[in-house]
């Protein structure tokens, strides 16, 4: 019988909108066509600006750089982007894992109830998201009728977007529409701020080189600048550079070198001897979670900074709110100048690091002590801990050679490596999103860091759906497909 909380989720999970499951086996090609048109939607939706904001596209955007993990694009239908669904989802996967709410993931029901749950919370934070944008001030001062019309705009549009994953996740296309989001938007920052043909006297570039890194290099090369000038452009918000873009490549490079390192232990089959094989434990053993939950914190201490210091201190008299968050209008904008918003933000190119490095000191601490601590708290919540492992190698009919078959002895060799590997994971992500950051990387080191897990994810994804739809009894044999 369902738990307290999935009983309670039961009454509306009729009234949830529902994307059915395809009822015939649905080929690859046909599967890459949907995931094309799904990708399609996406990006048109993303370029569609919000009715009744005129300019809003072209206004400084205070949440540029945490875009990216929710991708989203500001002034268009996509405001929200992924944000309250992944929200949502993470807090009701913690939420179970931690054992808050009864789910029992084997049983049908179960999970038909938690599915319905996810997509009730998701709703329920689009509505909070939305309404804290519009109370935020997001888009400055517009009368009522206007904030009910960009109101139902990220409503449906956000509706629409959890409707699109949920068709691909459903057997429609390959692997996950956030997946696909989140690689689109990092994809089209990196190519944008390679090849921008955008002047620098719409830009504001101080070089007044076009807005793409590879281009403005090219521009200064042929006007004979100094070698330091095709590499670095200055200016108090400087548009990329090939530093940037170096340092892009070389993240890109690590991260890939990263996903390789593991540690492999030798397994075996307790009734077929002849079957032996290697259970990998990764250097990045709970993935990208980690720089994902760190980034969704600091993003939303941002975004409800910013709420706070427009209702109640715009002036930054009150002393108590100021350690949430200080800000300043000079630059047209507000930004935070001070505060704990000030250094979940951090500067993103040397010459900011250097002007000042308490702040891009504290942002690494802060980054990469949180990232450690979500990767301790996700191997317990999302069962991949030592003991839930020895029970999945046991329930498989698995053995560690040299140890006899019992889920003590297989947990005392998993907890030698798992704990000591996903901290470290934690630390070596956490490091590498903050200082490419502090390099200016293209798409944020949190954008790379997600792009490189979901682009190996998906190859693998790729590779199987292409065999099996090459040898369908393969399928068969791994679990009637």
């Amino acid at each position: 019988m369902p738990g307290r909380f999935l009983r309670v989720v039961r009454p509306f999970a009729r009234f949830m909108p529902e994307v059915k499951p395809p009822a015939r086996k649905i080929g690859f090609g046909e599967k890459i066509f949907w995931t094309g048109i799904v990708l399609i939607i996406y990006l048109v939706m993303s370029e569609v600006p919000l009715y009744g904001i005129p300019g809003a596209r072209e206004a400084t955007d205070p949440l540029r750089y945490l875009r990216v993990i929710f991708a989203s694009n500001r002034g268009t239908l996509m405001e929200l982007g992924i944000g309250p669904i992944v929200t949502a989802g993470l807090i009701l996967q913690l939420m179970a894992g931690s054992g808050m709410i009864s789910v029992d993931m084997s049983k049908s029901e179960d999970r038909a109830l938690f599915t319905s749950a996810s997509k009730l919370f998701s709703i329920v934070m689009i509505l909070f998201n939305a309404s804290a944008y519009l109370y935020g001030g997001a888009y400055g001062s517009i009368d009522f009728n206007a904030a009910v019309i960009i109101f139902l705009q990220l409503i449906a549009a956000t509706m629409v977007l959890m409707l699109l994953d949920e068709l691909v996740q459903k057997g429609w296309g390959i692997g996950s529409g956030i997946s696909l989001f989140i690689v689109a938007g990092v994809a089209q920052k990196i190519w944008w701020d390679c090849f921008a043909p955008i002047p620098g006297s719409v830009t504001g570039a101080e070089d007044g080189y076009y807005y793409g890194a590879l281009i403005a290099f090219f521009q200064a090369i042929w006007d004979g600048k100094s070698v330091l000038n095709w590499f670095h452009r200055p200016g108090r918000n400087p548009p990329p550079d090939m530093l940037g873009f170096i340092a892009t490549v070389a993240v890109f490079l690590l991260v890939t070198y990263i996903e390789g390192i593991r540690v492999e232990l030798p397994i075996a089959h307790a009734r077929f001897r002849g079957y032996r094989g290697r259970y990998p434990v990764k250097l990045l053993y709970v993935s990208n979670v980690p720089v994902i939950l760190a980034s969704a914190l600091f993003a939303n201490i941002y975004l409800f900074s910013q709420i706070i210091w427009n209702k109640f201190n715009r002036d930054n008299a009150n002393f108590w709110l100021n350690l949430i968050g200080k800000y300043s209008e000079a630059s047209g904008t507000p930004e935070p100048v001070s505060g704990l918003a000030y250094f979940v933000i951090p500067p993103r190119n040397l010459t900011a690091v250097m002007n000042d490095p308490v702040r891009a000191g504290v942002y690494a601490v802060l980054m990469i002590a949180f990232c450690a601590m979500f990767a301790s708290v996700w191997i317990q919540v999302g069962g991949l801990s030592p003991r839930t492992v020895a029970k999945q190698l046991m329930d498989a009919g698995m053995q560690i050679p040299g140890f006899r078959r019992s889920y003590g002895a297989i947990e005392s060799v998993l907890e030698r490596y798992i704990p000591t590997v996903t901290i470290l994971g934690g630390l070596v992500v956490g490091a590498v999103a903050a200082f490419a950051d502090f390099l200016g990387a293209f798409g944020t080191g949190m954008g790379i860091l997600l792009t490189i897990g979901i682009m190996w994810q998906y190859y693998q994804l790729l590779a199987q759906e292409r065999i099996l739809d090459m040898y369908p009894v393969v399928g068969r044999v791994l679990g009637g497909r």
